[in-house]
């Protein structure tokens, strides 16, 4: 937990560009020019900053290009392509061979890692490379701040003594450095790098019970700085260290104050995760005097926990808190709701906090918990069936009934197509069968003038006569029948008809059946299979998927949609 939040990561940008890159050409300053005074995540900077990339790959200078990468980490608002840009920095730190640039960029991925995805592990990695590379810096700013960070990831993984040493070097250093003659910008970042520092020191001594030495710190930090309006965030920082002080103090009143001097600004800079701790140490604070706010501000907790799925272990038990109150008040789904919860908590404390985890005292062990929530779910369970139960059967009535309403619709729009189709060709006796397929002669025929009016003529009495529903007719058959040959009979029906020879029987049968239903009431009580044999389809499917493929709907559906227009009239 720490200040160092989007200002810092900000000045530490534009001062480590201040130490490296005060030379820089005329041409390159000049792009920066537009953007460098825009605050940390405004978009507006990134077209400049991809020009200057441009420009730096353009010339193979690879400081240049650190420095884009770096601005573009600065300015990006997407968390995930500020990770990009930090790898993209650390490949050309690498190809300029310059330590220092190499430093820097290994620290910048891991202030991405730590600030914006609270990943210590991977943020801890990066800060030793960058420290590995620092060894022999001149840049004493360089060196300090990577200890600075080194020390941040110690104390959120447990080990306390440990950073308690490494912030004592860099208050040392930043402190003393407060006291020469620096530049106005230098010495500001200077100051915060002190003020960080202490803060990270309290948070130590905190942790390790050691509250007058963590108090004493801070009364000295608040009085140096009681005036200053430049540090308003460090400020907050150090009310909230006050305020979680008092609580250990049993002031419950002054750390309450305490508290909401130090929320705004926090809040203002994005810390999700001491807004958190406060919010905790309020509920906690308030259990003293208002249970409702108490409770209120517990599930301000949970609510930070659901949006950024961050828990630090020091307020796992805000969950015991509500469990516990919900349990007085029989309220079973809260109550199964927040023990989710805690176990989704202790499961990322597990695995972040892996030193700290296993020295937590749980008045709640996992194991207890997890029959606690097998005791709730039972008991919860007859309810939650009977409301997924009437909800999935509602779903399949509602999808039943539209998809009965689809098919029917589909089905009245067929079947006034089709009485279109029987009223465009009303002038043909009913169940004599006549062909609905033109007969055009084409121009490039191949058969003969006498040899066409032959078959046009032969044709038209087969068509009459309904012979084609006679059961295994075949393309030889009729043209033995015809008296021609294959080859012509084949040649003709595809030039007049447009089709093959097994469509044209296709058609006309399955036009022929549909004229006798549509037009005899007898056949409406036929089956399916009479009606194949009565236009001298072989099977049941066949004939279904032919009337399905010429008229649009199944047979079955034809009949019931005649049938009820015959019942209506």
């Amino acid at each position: 937990m720490t200040i160092v939040k989007s200002i810092l990561v900000a000045s530490f940008i534009l001062l480590s560009s201040y130490y490296l890159y005060a030379g820089e050409k005329n041409e390159y300053a000049d792009i920066r020019k537009n953007y460098e005074n825009l605050i940390r995540n405004d978009i507006r900077a990134i077209p400049y900053i991809n020009e200057y990339i441009k420009k730096a790959k353009k010339e193979l200078d690879y400081p240049k290009l650190v420095q884009g990468y770096r601005d573009a980490v600065l300015y990006n608002p997407s968390e995930y392509k500020k990770l990009a840009y930090a790898d993209s920095t650390i490949y050309a730190a690498l190809r300029s061979k310059d330590d220092d640039l190499i430093t820097y960029a290994y620290l910048g991925k891991g202030i991405v890692y730590y600030f914006s995805f609270k990943k210590f592990k991977p943020a801890l990695d990066q800060y030793v490379k960058a420290y590995r590379y620092s060894k022999n810096t001149k840049n004493e700013y360089l060196k300090y701040k990577v200890i600075y960070h080194l020390g941040v990831v110690k104390s959120y993984l447990g080990y306390y003594e440990e950073a308690i040493d490494h912030f004592n070097e860099c208050i040392a250093f930043f402190e003393r450095k407060t006291k020469d003659k620096l530049h106005p910008n230098i010495l500001y970042d200077h100051q915060r790098g002190y003020l960080n520092s202490l803060h990270q020191i309290t948070i130590c001594y905190g942790n390790l019970q050691q509250y007058s030495k963590a108090d004493s710190i801070v009364t000295v930090a608040l009085s140096n700085i009681a005036d200053n309006k430049d540090f308003l965030l460090e400020k907050s920082y150090f009310f909230k260290s006050k305020g979680i002080l008092k609580f250990y103090q049993d002031n419950y009143e002054g750390a309450i104050v305490d508290f909401h001097q130090s929320l705004p600004e926090i809040i203002k800079t994005g810390d999700f995760e001491w807004v958190s701790i406060i919010y905790f140490y309020l509920g906690k604070c308030y259990l003293k005097y208002d249970t409702e706010k108490s409770i209120r501000s517990f599930q301000k907790v949970d609510s930070i926990f659901n949006r950024h799925h961050f828990v630090v272990p020091r307020i796992r038990s805000n969950y015991e808190y509500l469990i516990n109150y919900y349990k007085k008040e029989k309220d079973i789904g809260q109550q199964l709701y927040y023990t989710n919860q805690l176990l989704k908590a202790d499961s990322l404390i597990s695995k972040d906090f892996t030193y700290l985890s296993s020295k937590i005292h749980k008045e709640y062990d996992r194991q207890s918990l997890l029959d606690d929530k097998k005791y709730l779910l039972q008991t919860n369970h007859n309810r939650t069936l009977l409301t997924i139960t009437f909800f999935v059967l509602t779903f399949i009535f509602l999808l039943l009934f539209i998809l009965h309403y689809r098919k029917e619709r589909n089905s009245t729009i067929k079947y006034k197509l089709l009485q279109e189709k029987f009223n465009a060709a009303n002038s043909v006796e009913k169940g004599k069968g006549k062909s609905l397929i033109p007969v055009s002669v084409s121009k490039k025929m191949i058969l003969s003038v006498e040899i066409i009016k032959e078959l046009t003529e032969k044709l038209h009495a087969f068509e009459k006569n309904n012979e084609f529903i006679q059961k295994g007719l075949t393309q030889r058959k009729l043209a033995l029948k015809l008296k021609t040959n294959t080859y012509y009979l084949s040649t003709f029906i595809n030039e007049t008809k447009g089709i093959n020879f097994n469509r044209y029987i296709g058609e006309m049968r399955i036009h022929y059946i549909t004229v006798l239903i549509y037009s005899h009431k007898k056949y409406l009580n036929y089956t399916i299979e009479a009606l194949a044999e009565e236009c001298g389809i072989s099977t049941r499917q066949s004939f279904s998927d032919l009337f399905f493929e010429f008229n649009g709907m199944r047979p079955k559906d034809f009949i019931r949609k005649r049938k009820e227009e015959v019942d209506n009239s």
